[in-house]
């Protein structure tokens, strides 16, 4: 296969390689009760316009999970687009697919993906009221499926009941991401982690343990996308990375509404769109990033989008493929799990992709060219996946 990017075309009918000119994170993670979720937003913004030597006198379009146009004006921005899907923490792989679109169209040049979020300190927060009249509320929560550990264990279970393994088997997932996250000094969880650690932690709700379940946190991100011409007038402060192919997909409501509790049809249905749009398949993937604010996260993506067989993640992960020197290193920033995860993580996810393509990660993959960053949203609800160059 040619191994040269295959940019996409736009509706002029005109090829339009999108990328990635600025990416950045809030200089803090984990507790900040000193910054409202606006100014973890806006530090990072800047910091990303900065790398593209731009202001924010140069963004036309905006895209955030925060009130967009709160956010636009407390950033000073006037944009002529605007993007406020909230569809969980896989958001911001939308907002990615939907900016890249804008510019293919002409609808904006400079489009800035934002994330601020206050998960642990709620400095500026909306309160997490459940809605009782969505299926959720009527079919879930009042048989106390209240919150995502919860919400969860349902899917978890059924998956290890069908391919005969026990809840041991999940510890495998934050163990394999610990040899990144040791490695890591900003991920929140910087142990080495064995078996016995992620066994002996606390219980939360079987079969979840408190070291395979995120920590919450507070911090930010931003990104800074247009197009390949835009900005080779730039002068950069890091190479610029390319947006190949992306997809969206939904399934249901929450996790208690799934076809098939051990496969989640978002996760197949985004990869397969990205991969096509990339004309590439796994195979010619170098790096996965895959969301994990729960264990079995890992599983389902690896299965799902083709990287394993069903039932085959648990020994894959095992056998060290996706640790440091491994066949395909997967969470290399720690993952949710350890790294950082203020209750949205799919801007981290991209964050970690962006860094590994330029060259800057903390703990840096050899050889790398592609990868594929997977997210999801809810409880199994919605899914959003990038395939991203350098």
């Amino acid at each position: 296969m040619d191994d040269s990017p295959v940019p996409a075309s736009g509706s002029s009918g005109v090829s339009t390689e999108i990328v990635i000119a600025g990416a950045a994170e809030s200089e803090r993670l984990g507790v900040i009760p000193d910054e409202s979720i606006w100014q973890l937003a806006a530090g990072p913004t800047l910091a990303a316009l900065a790398q593209c030597g731009l202001t924010v006198a140069d963004v036309d379009g905006i895209a955030s999970t925060l009130p967009v146009v709160e956010l636009a004006y407390y950033l000073g921005m006037r944009p002529s687009w605007l993007d406020g899907t909230v569809v969980g923490g896989c958001s911001y792989m939308l907002h990615v697919r939907h900016a890249a679109a804008a510019i293919r169209s002409g609808a904006a040049s400079v489009v800035v993906v934002a994330h601020g979020e206050s998960g642990r300190s709620r400095v500026g927060s909306p309160p997490m009221v459940p809605n009782p009249s969505s299926a959720g509320g009527q079919f879930e929560q009042i048989y106390g499926m209240a919150g995502a550990f919860s919400s969860f264990t349902i899917p978890t279970m059924a998956y290890l009941h069908r391919y005969g393994l026990d809840e041991t088997a999940l510890a495998e997932v934050p163990v394999a991401q610990s040899a990144w996250a040791s490695q890591n000094p900003r991920a929140t969880r910087g142990k080495l982690l064995t078996t016995d650690d992620v066994l002996n932690s606390r219980m939360i709700a079987w079969p979840f343990r408190v070291l395979e379940c995120c920590p919450r946190s507070d911090g930010g991100g931003a990104l800074v996308l247009m197009s390949a011409e835009r900005a080779a007038d730039l002068d950069l402060a890091h190479p610029a990375v390319t947006v190949l192919g992306s997809g969206e997909a939904s399934e249901a409501p929450g996790s208690s509404f799934m076809q098939d509790l051990t496969s989640f049809r978002g996760f197949r249905d985004s990869s397969a769109a990205a991969l096509r749009e990339a004309e590439l398949s796994t195979e010619d993937i170098d790096h996965l990033m895959v969301y994990d604010a729960y264990a079995h996260l890992p599983f389902y993506g690896l299965e799902d989008i083709g990287f394993v067989g069903r039932g085959e993640a648990y020994e894959f992960i095992r056998s060290g493929a996706t640790r440091p020197g491994g066949t395909l290193p997967m969470n290399t920033n720690g993952g949710g799990l350890l790294y950082a995860h203020t209750g949205m993580y799919g801007m981290f996810a991209i964050q970690e992709a962006v860094r590994q393509l330029r060259g800057d990660a903390a703990v840096p993959v050899p050889d790398v060219h592609t990868s594929l960053v997977q997210g999801v949203g809810g409880m199994f609800a919605a899914a959003g996946a990038l395939v991203l160059a350098n």
